[in-house]
């Protein structure tokens, strides 16, 4: 009797997905014997028991499946405008005005670093202590002159100011004037007669220019002969305290000098994140997206997710996470995390495993330096895995991360705990809402307690996200979220590393169920000889007895022992085998459930031409 089966999501396939050239391939349907129960649905009983929920480079890359809505247990919240809250369309729209102010003001930019002190920069700061110099040896200069005319004077000198000044010297003699222009030093001398009797106090008045000049004016006037004058009538102009007048009709030339100063304008930045611009103006509907993970990382505060969306500029500036792809980490952390196919909805996913520390010699070069070279490689994969984004409203904006707690080093390895430490601040501060789900897989019994004690610090929408699955339910639980032909062979799923024989887009996976007690026979028609017939089989959480063999159609063949058969363990991978057709006939699986439980089989197969 023929199993049921079910097709999974048939992907697009890709290049690197493709069978190995010169071979054609086709499908087989597979009759199966001694069936003692119809193959139920996924969403049987015996599946959802088996499943534990707590609230909450890259092998084998895929092309991403179709959504499966059958599967889909965790909705990712909508970026759609119109599916919004009031609140949050007004918290978006506010986000979206400050975001155009900061970008107008170079908000997002870093401050200009400080230059550093040159041999200019100090001959500028000895300007103002040469000028200081200078006018205190010229104030000794002053009273020095000041005392000595003191001691010629009878009636003493009461106050005397040094100016610099330019002074017009005026000669008229008959009729006639000399008008000459010159800048002079000039001392004035105000002499005051006193009694004999007492001392004489002394005032002085200091005239301090000041030194900054943004405009300046200087008069000048040409200059016109005239007779000689007598030198005695000269003496006595310049004795008179009243200014000899000047002939108004004399010409004056004034000169203005305007100092300009120029003001450099800095360009406005194209501000983007991930290849999206933040400015809404520019009309693309992925803005709305990454402004929304901002907002619903801080709980649509408005001021607390503008800065965080301003740190996270600044940070990926000073981190260069812009252009972390071009750089080369080598291989060495390919085990410690990597990229591994889609979910059932569509998200790609991330494959965490910290066990792979144990190794000495990788915990050692890990610390290095610190973990930098570590951390720097681990945001090179997780910017890797954003490419696969689409930053549209109603695309997939968000992964699936899987964390495998087994042989996890403990509290021992504390630096290890500190640059894991470091990197899960990094991802918190700058990768708002990228995980739509958490699972954690081979959990140890301590994991459950300590999940209870931090469950009432962490939001109920934080916990929705999170799955936790000891070890005995980890195949189970990858398969609720992740078709088998997307789950690693080390997690009881059909995907291998580097596989030239199947790929996930090839689909095909069939699966049934074998009650307890019960032996089933799977049948693979081999009728194309001279060609290859490839199958891939597992038992979710197998302990049952497995065999194969070749039956050929013909009375009085020979039956061909493919695997003999022996009992497979609970932790043991999908078997993959083939089989060379030399005449027409079948190939049997036989799998006996042994055990007391229910049993989850799925297979798949292929022929390959070798022609």
């Amino acid at each position: 009797m023929a199993a049921s089966t079910e097709q999974a999501p048939a992907p697009a396939p890709t290049a690197a997905s493709n069978s190995v050239a010169a071979e054609v391939t086709t499908e087989v349907a597979v009759p199966v014997k001694e069936v003692a129960v119809p193959a139920p649905s996924p969403d049987s009983e015996a599946i959802k028991n088996q499943e534990e929920t707590v609230g909450d480079n890259t092998p084998n890359v895929e092309s991403s499946p179709s959504v499966d809505a059958q599967y889909a247990s965790f909705k990712e919240e909508s970026y759609f405008v119109a599916d919004l809250k009031e609140s949050e369309k007004k918290a978006l729209q506010e986000l979206k005005l400050r975001v155009e102010e900061a970008i107008k003001n170079n908000e997002f930019s870093e401050p200009p670093p400080k230059e550093p002190e040159t041999k200019e920069t100090e001959a500028k700061e000895a300007e103002p202590k040469e000028k200081e110099a200078k006018e205190a040896e010229t104030k000794e200069t002053v009273t020095k002159a000041e005392e000595d005319t003191k001691e010629e004077e009878v009636k003493g000198t009461v106050e005397e100011v040094k100016i610099i000044e330019t002074t017009t010297e005026t000669d008229e003699k008959a009729g006639e004037a000399e008008i000459k222009k010159e800048e002079t030093e000039v001392t004035v001398t105000e002499k005051i007669e006193v009694p004999a009797q007492g001392d004489v106090p002394k005032h002085e008045e200091t005239v301090t220019p000041s030194e900054t000049v943004t405009e300046s004016v200087t008069v000048s006037a040409p200059s016109t002969e005239a007779p000689a004058v007598d030198t005695e009538l000269v003496k006595e102009e310049e004795t008179s305290s009243a200014p000899a007048p000047v002939d108004a009709e004399a010409p004056v030339e004034v000169t203005v000098t305007t100092v300009t100063e120029e003001v450099v304008v800095q360009p406005v930045e194209n501000v983007s994140l991930w290849g999206v611009p933040l400015l809404h103006t520019l009309g693309d509907e992925s803005t709305d997206v990454i402004l929304l993970k901002f907002l619903r990382a801080r709980d649509f505060k408005v001021s607390e997710a503008f800065t965080m969306l301003k740190n996270t500029i600044l940070w990926r500036k000073r981190f260069g996470a812009d252009n972390i792809l071009e750089e080369d980490f080598g291989t060495e952390w390919n085990d410690v995390a990597y990229m591994h196919g889609y979910d059932k909805e569509g998200h790609p996913v991330c494959y965490n495993n910290y066990g792979a520390f144990q190794n000495k010699e990788l915990y050692l070069k890990t610390l290095n330096d610190a973990g930098d070279r570590f951390l720097r490689w681990r945001i090179q994969l997780l910017e890797n895995e954003i490419q696969k984004l689409s930053f549209n409203p109603g695309g997939i904006n968000s992964m699936v991360q899987i964390t495998d707690l087994k042989n996890t080093p403990g509290p021992a390895k504390w630096g290890l705990r500190q640059v894991t430490k470091k990197a899960l601040t990094i991802l918190q501060d700058n990768y708002p809402e990228f995980v739509a789900r958490k699972i954690f897989i081979n959990a140890p019994w301590w994991y459950a307690v300590m999940s209870t004690m931090i469950s009432p610090f962490v939001t109920q929408r934080t916990k929705s996200k999170f799955v936790v699955a000891r070890p005995a339910r980890v195949t189970e639980t990858l398969f609720k979220y992740i078709s088998p032909e997307y789950v690693p062979v080390q997690y009881g799923g059909l995907s291998r590393e580097n596989d030239t024989e199947f790929s996930a887009a090839d689909g095909g996976v069939s699966e049934l169920f074998i009650k307890p007690g019960v032996k089933q026979i799977v049948e693979i028609p081999a009728t194309e000889v001279g060609s290859t017939l490839v199958w891939d089989i597992a038992v979710v959480g197998w302990e049952v007895t497995y065999g194969e063999e070749f039956v050929p159609n013909a009375e009085g063949g020979y039956t061909i022992i493919i695997q003999k058969v022996k009992k497979v363990a609970a932790d043991e991978e999908p078997v993959r085998n083939s089989f060379k057709i030399g005449e027409p006939g079948k190939v049997l699986l036989t799998i006996e459930n042994t055990s007391s439980k229910k049993k989850r089989v799925l297979y798949r197969t292929k022929v390959k031409s070798d022609q």
